[in-house]
C-alpha cells in the first residue's frame, strides 16, 4: 500500500474533489486523493436534497464537531458540523449557490493578492458551473458543477416574495448576477433534483475510468511528511493500519478552515511554542496557522404554523411526506427535492454601506438547534447572519493526536460592533417575519414573542446565535510574511506544500463559502498546471 504519485490530494471535499477531477485530466499525471470519511458518496442519504435533515444534525457522513464556550454566547458551545465523505461539506450542505460579492474579491486583490479580484476570479466561477436555468454573461453553462432552480414546488415561496413586497425589500430573481441585495429564492447544487456535490461533478464521472486517479476513504491523514524544508508525501492510518504515499510534486491540503491548519500544525508548520507544547517537531515557524477564523454568526426566528404545505411532525404531514417520496421517484420533483433553506437575502442595515451585511435562509421547516431539537407540527423559520463580523477566532491542537478534534473558537460576538449590528439586523428580519403574507400563517412564535426592547433583542441573540456553516481564514493567504501561504496558496517557509480550500481566504465573503472553494480549488489547478 506503500506508493508514490505526483500529487497527494489531502481531503476529498468541496476544493479536494476539484483538485483530484482537474489534476488528473492529464493522463500522464498521477493523482492519489486521500478523504477521512467514506466512499458512500452516491448513497440516497446524500443523493436526495431533503436529506439534509438526516445528516447536519446527526454524525452521519459528519465530523460533528463543537466550539469551545463562547464568553460572549453566555458560556455555550457551538455546534461546528463538516461533511466526512467524498464530496465534503458539499454532500451534507443546503446546496445554496452563491459567489458572495464583487467587493469582497476585490478587497483581497488589495491586500496584496495579485489574481483574486473579482473581474480576475469570475471566470474560474463561471469554468465551474452548470447553470441550466439562467443563460447570461454571468453564469457558465459547461462546468461539472450542476446548478439549478428549485424544483421542490412549495407554494410558501410566493408568501415569502410578497412579504418582500409588503415591506419595500427589493426582489432578486439572481444573487450572482450584477446585484446581490435583495430577497428572492436560492439556487442549488442539484441536477434533475438530486444533490450535486463536487465529488458528483468532479471525480465520480471518472473514478472507474482514469487509471491515473486513486481514491482512498477511510483513510485519516497523520501527518505531512519533509526532507528538510521539502513536503515528500502523507502518513495516513487506513483500517487500523499505517501507510505512506511520496508526492514527486506537491502535497495538496484540501481539509477544510477547521482541519487543514490541524494538519499542518501536526506536520511541524506552526507557531513555535504551541508545537513544542505537544512535543511536535518544528519545521518552520508560522504563527498564523490557526488565527484568523472567520465564521457569520446566525440567528434564527421559528414559528408554529397549521399549513401542512410545510415540513413538520404530525400524522397529516407523514402521509404528504409519502405520497411526495413516491412523487419524487417518479419525476423528480416535489418536497424531497428540497434544500430546505429554499428563500434567500442580502440586505443592508444602512443604506450607505456599500454591500449587504446581513444574509437571510428562509426555511420551509420549524428549526430549533441545528434540527437536533424536535418540535411536534409544522413551521418555518428564517435565518439571519452576519456576513462581515469583526469577531475573529481561532483553531489550535488539543493535544498531538491526529484523531483528537481541533479546538475551535470562532469568537461569536467578542467583537461588541458585531452584536450591535445584528440588532439591526433583527429588526430587518423581524420586519419581513411581520408582513402580512407570512404574519397570516403564524400560529406561535417560538423563541422571540416576548422580545420588545433592544436589551431583550441582544439578550436573545446571546442565548441563541450559532455558526450558519462557514468557517474561513485559518492559513490566511497573503503578500506579507505572516500570511501562511502565498497568492498561489504555497505554504510560507516550506516547499512542495500548498493549502486550497476556504482556510485561505484573507477575509470573510458575503455569502456561503461552498461556491466560492470550488472557485478557489479551480484557480488553483490552472495555477499548478502553469507551473506557478
Amino acid at each position: 500500500m506503500d506508493s508514490e504519485t505526483d500529487y497527494v490530494v489531502v481531503g476529498g471535499g468541496s476544493a479536494g474533489c476539484v483538485m483530484a477531477g482537474r489534476l488528473s485530466e492529464d493522463p500522464n499525471t498521477q493523482v492519489t486523493l486521500l478523504e477521512a470519511g467514506g466512499g458512500n458518496a452516491s448513497h440516497w442519504l446524500v443523493t436526495a436534497p431533503a436529506a439534509v435533515v438526516l445528516t447536519v444534525p446527526k454524525k452521519v457522513n459528519n465530523w460533528g464537531f463543537e466550539t469551545v464556550p463562547q464568553p460572549a454566547l453566555n458560556g455555550r458551545r457551538g455546534y461546528q458540523p463538516r461533511g466526512k465523505v467524498l464530496g465534503g461539506s458539499s454532500a451534507i450542505n443546503a446546496m445554496a449557490y452563491i459567489r458572495g460579492h464583487r467587493r469582497d474579491y476585490d478587497e483581497w486583490a488589495r491586500l496584496g493578492n495579485p489574481g483574486w479580484s473579482f473581474d480576475e476570479v469570475l471566470p474560474y466561477f463561471k469554468r465551474s458551473e452548470h447553470n441550466y436555468d439562467i443563460h447570461n454573461e454571468w453564469h457558465g453553462q459547461d462546468g461539472p458543477l450542476s446548478v439549478t432552480n428549485l424544483r421542490s414546488d412549495n407554494p410558501f415561496q410566493l408568501h415569502y416574495l410578497k412579504a418582500a413586497r409588503e415591506v419595500g425589500y427589493p426582489v432578486n430573481d439572481d444573487f450572482n448576477g450584477p446585484e446581490q441585495e435583495g430577497i428572492g429564492l436560492y439556487q442549488v447544487t442539484q441536477a434533475n433534483g438530486e444533490r450535486w456535490s463536487s465529488y458528483r461533478g468532479y471525480v465520480e464521472p471518472h473514478r472507474t475510468t482514469r487509471k491515473n486517479l486513486r481514491i482512498e476513504t477511510g483513510a485519516l491523514t497523520l501527518r505531512v511528511l519533509f526532507d528538510g524544508k521539502r513536503a515528500v508525501g502523507v502518513e495516513y492510518r487506513q483500517k487500523g493500519k499505517t501507510y505512506t504515499v511520496k508526492a514527486r510534486r506537491e502535497v495538496l491540503v484540501c481539509a477544510g478552515a477547521l482541519q487543514s491548519p490541524q494538519i499542518l500544525m501536526l506536520s511541524g508548520v506552526g507557531d513555535s511554542t504551541e508545537l513544542a507544547r505537544h512535543d511536535i517537531e518544528v519545521i518552520h515557524h508560522s504563527p498564523e496557522v490557526g488565527k484568523n477564523l472567520k465564521d457569520h454568526p446566525d440567528f434564527i426566528f421559528a414559528y408554529k404554523s397549521k399549513d401542512d404545505s410545510l415540513l413538520g411532525l404530525s400524522l397529516k404531514g407523514g402521509l404528504h411526506l409519502f405520497r411526495q417520496i413516491r412523487h419524487y421517484r417518479k419525476v423528480r420533483r416535489g418536497l424531497v427535492t428540497s434544500n430546505f433553506a429554499e428563500g434567500g437575502g442580502f440586505l443592508k442595515t444602512r443604506p450607505e454601506l456599500e454591500a449587504p451585511n446581513i444574509q437571510l435562509h428562509f426555511v420551509i421547516a420549524l428549526v430549533d438547534d441545528h434540527a437536533r431539537t424536535l418540535h411536534r407540527g409544522h413551521g418555518f423559520s428564517c435565518h439571519f447572519c452576519l456576513l462581515r463580523p469583526k469577531s475573529t477566532g481561532s483553531i489550535w491542537l488539543k493535544d498531538a493526536n491526529p484523531e483528537s478534534p481541533p479546538a475551535i473558537d470562532p469568537a461569536f460576538l467578542s467583537n461588541p460592533e458585531d452584536l450591535e449590528e445584528m440588532v439591526e439586523g433583527y429588526k430587518m428580519t423581524e420586519r419581513l417575519m411581520k408582513a402580512p403574507a407570512l404574519a397570516q400563517f403564524i400560529e406561535k412564535d417560538i423563541f422571540t414573542g416576548n422580545v420588545k426592547t433592544d436589551d431583550d433583542i441582544r439578550d436573545i441573540l446571546r442565548q441563541r446565535v450559532d455558526t450558519v456553516y462557514h468557517p474561513v481564514g485559518t492559513c490566511r493567504m497573503g503578500a506579507d510574511e505572516d500570511a501562511v501561504v502565498d497568492p498561489t496558496l504555497r505554504v510560507r517557509g516550506v516547499e512542495g506544500l500548498r493549502v486550497i480550500d476556504a482556510s485561505v481566504m484573507p477575509t470573510i465573503i458575503g455569502g456561503n463559502t461552498n461556491a466560492p472553494t470550488i472557485m478557489i480549488a479551480e484557480k488553483a489547478a490552472d495555477m499548478i498546471r502553469a507551473g506557478g
